[in-house]
């Protein structure tokens, strides 16, 4: 059905909708901005969409060596949006979609140095996307919680998992449990994020942090992120193992090794898969 708008005045162009995700590249870093401003970019279908489109881009693209996360408007994420939760036909049409869209699987195994750079409400799900990111800045405007026990739930983007990993347990149970606000000082306190900067330095400190991690070479950065990801979840010895393991093969690998080609299986284990929260 055709628009009001339209109706009043046929020759009148339909306006496009503002895509809730833009995708650059700075160089060889790949830029990637959450764009729904007027609802504190929180999180739908469209963005999940959009976001998933964005990181399989980022995967496949051999000149990408580093990816920067960040958000248009007055904040990062606040996380969901309620409005469209439940809207699937079917649970079973639910899992089949997160299966074939797993954006945070994709997120978290992407092979370079991934950094969420964060201002304003970084929310629930917000605060889960910079957990699946290898390090993050904060400006230090930043407000920071997991608010779901609030609502009867649990964080459903991994964030009961990244966050003990990042944080230690005490500090995660205390976040996923009390639901309480930290600003940015008590983020980078926690080890949360790994600097704080004035709001209006956020996107060129992001940007220069990205280029100097980027200069290792992609193999090396995936091997590396193989190593502590997957050491966490073995006894010491298997992962002293993995670690040797994966050191002889960079031994191996022709010098200055990089490409999209390195442990392809293992860094993209659902090769069309995705999901949302």
């Amino acid at each position: 059905m055709e628009s009001p708008a339209k109706i009043a005045n046929p020759s009148a162009p339909e306006k496009v909708p503002e895509p809730a995700v833009l995708f650059d590249k700075r160089g060889s870093v790949a830029w990637v901005m959450l764009n729904r401003p007027r609802q504190f970019n929180a999180y739908n279908i469209a963005m999940r969409d959009g976001l998933y489109e964005a990181l399989w881009a980022v995967h496949h693209d051999p000149e990408i060596t580093a990816m920067v996360l960040t958000g248009a408007g007055p904040a990062f994420s606040t996380g969901g949006d309620l409005r469209e939760f439940g809207q699937a036909p079917s649970p079973v049409i639910a899992r089949w979609v997160r299966f074939r869209r797993d954006v945070w699987g994709l997120m978290r195994a992407l092979p370079i140095p991934t950094i969420a750079a964060v201002h304003g409400f970084t929310v629930g799900g917000g605060l889960e996307m910079l957990l699946l990111c290898d390090l993050a800045i904060a400006a230090a405007d930043t407000r920071i919680c997991l608010p779901e026990t609030g609502t009867g739930m649990i964080p459903g983007v991994a964030g009961t998992q990244t966050a003990s990993r990042r944080l230690g347990l005490g500090w995660a149970l205390d976040l996923c449990i009390t639901g309480r606000w930290i600003d940015a000082a008590e983020a980078l306190y926690i080890g949360l994020v790994a600097e704080v900067v004035p709001a209006a330095m956020l996107e060129r400190r992001a940007l220069a942090l990205a280029q100097e991690l980027g200069r290792v070479p992609r193999q090396v950065a995936a091997i590396v992120k193989t190593a502590v990801w997957e050491g966490l979840e073995l006894p010491m010895a298997g992962a002293l193992e993995l670690e040797r393991r994966l050191a002889q093969r960079l031994t191996a690998a022709p010098s200055g090794g990089g490409g999209s080609r390195t442990r392809k299986g293992r860094f993209f284990p659902h090769a069309a898969s995705g999901g949302g929260k």
